[in-house]
């Protein structure tokens, strides 16, 4: 993929965190610390429905798309099972209609209850017509998908207010509803070619069953790696209250800036990486990508560390805790993306199993970590808990990939990230008390990344200089 194409799916992912960092600051005045903790149950709630009934066939369906003739075949076979269950479960949910939001916000609602289902249902279709432009390598296309919702979530709010609409936690579903829904369609008319050839395609009995032998291992890998990613939400919801939710929350939606790096990453590697297999590719290049991700994430924790204090003046006063809370809320994105570089043995090798391991030893790892740390740290302890999970996850699938496959250099991967998580965790937990100490334990960290990666820092710099020349 060239650098024109990777940038056609950045602004996405970019332009979808900028907008978040305009969203953020600006629900937080107007809505109440507790409905955002709300919002961020349906989240959660939507990302499992989506791994659960998946079935792991849309990460089969990007397996196998270079290796496939009938490409609306594949589809039709990897979307539709999903749909049908997902549908029915949430039919069954709506015999008593104010069931989902009792059970998510703890307000019995008819009318909230049919607007979280449509989110879900749509949100679920998104993810796989979202994997036809990854695939096609339509960068454009997929990246003013995801901006369209953020802007049409501003607009609503905007509207809320210039025409006097109650704040309240209805209207704030309904724009998320709103915002979702947008999604699926204008990823559907992107889209319309290739599902409507899908819906005249016959599935392949062999064909469903060797995606489901594949895909099968991996829901409860999926799973497993929700739990990694919610379960410091759900400890919190029991534990704790909405309100000390919402402020995890806050922190965990300005941890964005990392997610840039993943979501953009993990939408264009998946595809380059296969191919590059399927080609045969010098394997070093492989090595070189770690490299390179790795640079970012040491930076990425060095310079969220030294300016999360900047949060300060964005968000009301109650909101101060954020600001040391944030760093932890990006490992998730920083180790997970580093692991997508190092885990690509098991995607080759079909060894699907492994990572199912890694993500339950990992959620188990997170489990311990909350149950232990939530009551004493709350909000803190909660993004500790997950920062050492996904180390772990990320340790894990390393060392399987090494097993199944081929052997890379671990020893500075291992001992830089421990330093980074090390950080973090003291700084999280103990950043109010000794901020002198922290500022010169980050600005220590960027300036040995900085020594550390200086010749991959030079070819990059010298790669991107001859690209520009060339253009």
């Amino acid at each position: 993929m060239k650098a024109r194409e990777i940038a056609a799916f950045a602004v996405g992912p970019i332009g979808g965190a900028a907008l978040g960092l305009i969203t953020l600051p600006t629900i937080t005045w107007f809505y109440s610390v507790e409905d955002i903790g709300r919002i961020a149950m349906l989240q959660v709630v939507t990302s499992f429905c989506i791994l659960l009934f998946s079935l792991g066939l849309d990460q089969a369906y990007v397996r196998e798309y270079h290796e496939t003739e009938s490409k609306s075949a594949l589809l039709k076979a990897s979307l539709l099972p999903g749909l049908l269950l997902i549908t029915l479960a949430l039919l069954l949910c709506m015999v008593n209609p104010g069931f989902i939001s009792k059970a998510l916000f703890s307000v019995e609602s008819t009318l909230i209850s049919i607007l979280v289902a449509s989110c879900i249902l749509a949100a679920f279709v998104s993810r796989f017509l979202s994997l036809i432009l990854r695939m096609q390598e339509r960068g454009m296309a997929f990246s003013m998908s995801q901006l369209l919702p953020k802007v049409l979530f501003l607009s609503v709010i905007g509207a809320y207010f210039l025409l006097a609409f109650d704040f309240d936690l209805l209207h704030l579903v309904i724009a998320h509803t709103i915002s979702i829904v947008a999604v699926v369609l204008v990823y559907g008319w992107n889209t319309r070619r290739e599902w409507f050839l899908a819906l005249r395609q016959e599935i392949d009995k062999d064909k469903f069953i060797a995606l489901l032998r594949f895909g099968f291992p991996l829901i409860l890998g999926g799973l497993a790696f929700w739990g990694m990613t919610a379960m410091d939400k759900l400890f919190l919801r029991h534990y704790s209250t909405f309100e000390e939710l919402g402020v995890f929350s806050v922190a965990a939606s300005f941890a964005a800036v990392a997610i840039i790096l993943q979501s953009v990453f993990s939408t264009v590697w998946a595809p380059i990486v296969y191919k590059w297999v399927a080609e045969g590719v010098d394997e070093e290049k492989l090595n070189e990508v770690t490299e390179y991700v790795l640079a970012a994430v040491v930076a990425l924790f060095a310079l969220a560390g030294l300016f999360s204090w900047i949060i300060t003046y964005i968000l009301p006063e109650r909101y101060n805790e954020v600001q040391y809370i944030l760093v932890a809320c990006m490992a998730y994105p920083l180790f997970y993306t580093l692991s997508e570089t190092t885990v690509v043995g098991i995607g080759v090798t079909r060894k699907s199993a492994y990572s199912m391991a890694a993500s339950v030893i990992a959620v188990l790892v997170s489990v311990i970590g909350n149950y232990f740390l939530v009551p004493i740290y709350g909000a803190a302890g909660a993004a500790v808990s997950t920062a050492i999970a996904f180390w772990v996850f990320f340790f894990l699938r390393t060392e399987f990939s090494c097993i199944v496959w081929r052997k890379i250099p671990r020893l500075r991967l291992y001992s830089l990230t421990l330093v980074c998580l090390a950080l973090t965790i003291g700084f999280t937990l103990n950043g109010k008390d000794f901020p002198v100490l922290f500022i010169v334990g980050w600005l220590g960290v960027l300036l040995a990344g900085l020594v550390a990666f200086r010749n991959t820092i030079a070819c990059f710099i010298k790669a991107n200089l001859v690209s520009a020349r060339s253009l």
